[in-house]
């Protein structure tokens, strides 16, 4: 199998590792870069000092930076391309890509950017909107590129449409510490994708403001509710939220210490502006990005995201830490199922 990783991130070169390790299956990886000079950087230490220092790439995994359309232009060329980079930097690569005669699946979770006021869309629909000819999926689910890249145990969700897709996503990845388990749900994988990560801010703040477990919980389980009543009205089904893109990535974004997302939460709680937040992490938070978005689009179909509804206010100044806590627990008495 010839697989393309098409960006030089962290979770994209950890994906490239774990595909390249897995040598007795024959598989030819290419991680690709846009930047020619850190593709030779990378090329010549044979590790990502930018993102995961220390990890040394596997042998034959090769670090290229030329054209992306000429690697993909053929069905011989590539089985398998895998988007890694941020969601603004998906349209952009979708447009190179609407050609490929490979299977396609990016990496990203998050609502694009709304324009001029327009609530944002998220990877389907850009795919659908820019190329709908493309054989295409999305690969989530808890995880942290770091431990993927060292080899501890995760499990992911190859949801597509398309049985093919599927199936090479589990070809590709599914390994002795890698599990990836087939989904064809995929607005519901993405809607918990991108929601998670503006939760994650929320039980950040929690946590920086020392408000206690039981506050922690009651966010994540009602953040929950949030993500699912959403996904619903967009067409996604409920069991998916219960599973590895909805629950376990929530759980494991809103706890982890490695979570960007909380990260943001924590410093903001102890005082800093969002900028310095941002600017201290050095690396993408996607629900500091999506987290407007997702509230327009909730507001769109008529659905309640109180929790999604602070952290955005949070984020744009409308509120202080300790307000927006204030506002959620202000709220009026409501039966849980709603």
């Amino acid at each position: 199998m010839k697989i393309i990783v098409v960006g030089g991130g962290a979770w994209g070169t950890a994906l490239a590792i774990n595909a390249s390790r897995n040598s007795s299956a024959g598989f030819d990886v290419t991680l690709w870069v846009r930047d020619p000079l850190q593709a030779l950087d990378m090329a010549k230490d044979g590790e990502n000092r930018r993102y995961l220092p220390g990890i040394s790439f596997p042998t034959g995994l090769r670090v290229h930076a030329q054209a992306l359309p000429e690697w993909v232009s053929s069905p011989q060329s590539t089985d398998l391309v895998i988007v890694a980079s941020p969601m603004a930097g998906l349209r952009g690569l979708l447009t190179q890509l609407r050609e490929c005669k490979a299977a396609v699946a990016w990496l990203c979770k998050g609502f694009e950017t709304g324009i001029a006021g327009a609530a944002g869309l998220m990877g389907h629909e850009i795919q659908n909107q820019l190329a709908p000819g493309l054989r295409s999926g999305v690969l989530s689910g808890p995880s942290f590129a770091q431990e993927v890249a060292v080899g501890q145990p995760t499990a992911l969700v190859a949801a597509s449409v398309h049985p093919t897709v599927r199936d090479a996503l589990v070809a590709a990845f599914h390994s002795p510490t890698l599990r990836v388990y087939a989904n064809e749900d995929v607005i519901g994988v993405e809607v918990g994708g991108a929601v998670k990560n503006v939760l994650a801010i929320a039980t950040g703040l929690c946590d920086g403001m020392q408000l206690g477990l039981n506050a922690r919980a009651a966010l994540i389980t009602r953040g929950l509710a949030e993500m699912t009543r959403l996904g619903l009205a967009l067409g996604a089904k409920q069991e998916t939220f219960m599973g590895l893109s909805g629950l376990g990535d929530l759980v494991l974004t809103a706890t982890g210490d490695l979570s960007r997302n909380r990260r943001v939460g924590l410093a903001m709680a102890q005082g800093r502006t969002l900028q310095q937040a941002i600017d201290m992490l050095g690396h993408v938070a996607e629900g500091v990005y999506s987290a407007r978005t997702v509230v327009m689009r909730a507001r769109s179909l008529g659905v309640d995201m109180p929790i999604a509804q602070a952290v955005v206010d949070l984020l744009d100044g409308q509120l202080k830490p300790a307000q927006a806590v204030a506002t959620l627990m202000g709220r009026g008495p409501t039966a849980e199922g709603q």
